[in-house]
């Protein structure tokens, strides 16, 4: 079995081809890529954290929501952050726009703070507009969750009335992404996570 952490960059989708846009598997060179694929979805937009392996036991353990596995994502958000928000994300709720049930999703590292202050992390396309009202409120935080479902994180807190313009995983159970990987940049796993990638086969395997 092959394992690899990738710090996955914004602007290529998350697949092993596509017929429009760059992808994942473009990060490896082609003598590596026979086989592999990505453990799970991040959104084109979204960075950090992806597991590529070929390794489909693992993969559906890491995946399968009754498993639990948590996930932890940093971003950046238009909107005011309350009390009453974050007890409205721990206490669990519906997704925005199409009704689902989520999990209870928590909240650490909060950091307040402006668009002027937050310019530079806006998104190129909406940064002139957003420029134009400079004391609008916008916010950090860490968010941990354990489903994964298709835009979640962002769902959540359109859920709560912000808007996420910057997302980055962080960690996705046991595998914390290293800082020393670049945006693009991949490596093996070491000998610990390889560890994990059996740990968690094993005891998810006597579920």
């Amino acid at each position: 079995m092959r394992y690899y952490m990738l710090n996955k960059p914004s602007g290529v989708v998350t697949a092993v081809s596509d017929s429009k846009d760059k992808t994942v598997m473009d990060c490896f060179p082609k003598e590596l890529r026979e086989g592999l694929f990505p453990v799970g979805r991040l959104d084109k937009d979204t960075e950090g954290l992806l597991l590529i392996t070929d390794d489909g036991d693992f993969t559906f353990r890491m995946l399968r929501p009754e498993f639990g596995i948590t996930k932890r994502y940093f971003f950046r958000a238009f909107g005011e952050i309350t009390e009453e928000k974050t007890k409205n994300l721990e206490e669990g709720g519906t997704l925005y726009g199409n009704g689902e049930a989520a999990r209870p999703a928590f909240l650490e590292e909060i950091s307040l703070s402006t668009v002027e202050q937050d310019l530079e992390h806006i998104p190129e396309k909406i940064r002139a507009h957003c420029a134009k009202n400079p004391k609008g409120k916008t916010f950090s935080a860490v968010i941990t969750v354990t489903e994964g479902k298709r835009h979640e994180v962002k769902l959540l807190l359109k859920s709560i009335g912000c808007r996420i313009f910057y997302l980055q995983r962080l960690s996705m159970g046991k595998f914390v992404l290293d800082p020393v990987l670049r945006p693009g940049e991949f490596r093996e796993f070491t000998p610990e996570e390889t560890g994990f990638a059996e740990e968690y086969r094993k005891i998810f395997i006597k579920l």
